[in-house]
């Protein structure tokens, strides 16, 4: 029984770090409706800026967010300025999806250039240290990652739902049209979107950095999980992404144990497509309105 409970904590711990990096790019999807493959490259950008700021500057990791999520803030609302929306008027959506993958191995080959091809290793700072609940032991850094995930998600649904911004959000969420008949500044609300989706990844930077060695391929992993959770989820939906995560999580761990390390991946796309077969939106999804952001 305690090696099935320290299997369930370790899942849920691996399912804790792909709602982090999955909260931000169902928020991106849901508002803008662009598929942002640059989304694992916005990561490892976060990862290197936490390295350096720890190496560097001699900040503690989790000191580093005052200056990642500013950094990766800007580096979304910019690029949906300058690059997403030129091509929103264009109607087709294969542009902007090959405009996200250009951005991403542009984004790969500069952090070649600047860091080479060797790996960097942030310090952990304390965040490698064992915790012993009860029978099952986990890491200092994991439960930080959890309960962050946990956090970022209640405080995205709340800004969503009971703000002035946040509603004004949703409203171009559902029908962009209806929304610019009231008012609102679409352009305005789609540079802010991406710009916390960005952010948001800039936030599992920070957390992941010293857990993760840092290479400019080290975001490749993470977002090809993401985009099965935020599938899984619903796309669009956040709470659906945190769900979603854990699930992918526990498979991920359980497999891994039980089964055999190389069949995780088999087993965690499996179920992502029976999933998908037998609910085409999802598990929060909602039919043909996939867009639409869930509070």
């Amino acid at each position: 029984m305690d090696v099935f409970l320290q299997v369930l904590a370790n899942g849920v711990m691996l399912g804790g770090l792909f709602a982090i990096v999955s909260v931000g790019l169902t928020l991106i999807f849901g508002i803008v409706k662009v598929v942002n493959f640059a989304h694992g490259e916005f990561l490892m950008v976060g990862m290197y800026l936490t390295y350096l700021a720890v190496t560097g500057l001699g900040l503690h990791p989790f000191a580093a967010v005052i200056l990642v999520v500013p950094v990766l803030f800007l580096l979304g609302a910019l690029t949906q300025r300058f690059l997403i929306q030129p091509l929103l008027a264009a109607g087709d959506h294969h542009i902007q999806i090959f405009a996200t993958v250009g951005l991403s191995t542009v984004l790969i080959n500069l952090a070649l250039l600047v860091f080479g091809a060797d790996i960097a290793n942030t310090p952990p700072s304390g965040l490698r240290q064992p915790l012993v609940i009860g029978p099952v032991r986990v890491l200092l850094g994991q439960v930080v990652i959890l309960g962050t995930a946990i956090v970022l998600v209640a405080g995205l649904q709340m800004f969503l739902a009971r703000t002035r911004t946040g509603r004004a959000i949703r409203a171009v969420a559902q029908n962009r049209a209806a929304a610019e008949l009231m008012g609102i500044d679409v352009d305005r609300i789609y540079a802010l979107t991406f710009g916390i989706g960005a952010a948001c990844v800039g936030v599992a930077a920070v957390l992941i950095a010293p857990l993760y060695p840092t290479s400019p391929n080290s975001g490749t992993y993470f977002v090809l999980i993401a985009f099965v959770v935020v599938v899984l989820g619903g796309l669009g939906s956040i709470r659906g992404a945190f769900v979603g995560a854990i699930l992918i999580g526990l498979i991920d761990s359980v497999t891994g144990f039980y089964v055999g390390a190389d069949m995780r991946e088999v087993a965690v796309f499996g179920v992502f497509l029976a999933i998908l077969i037998l609910k085409p939106s999802g598990l929060f999804g909602r039919q043909l309105r996939l867009s639409h952001v869930s509070p």
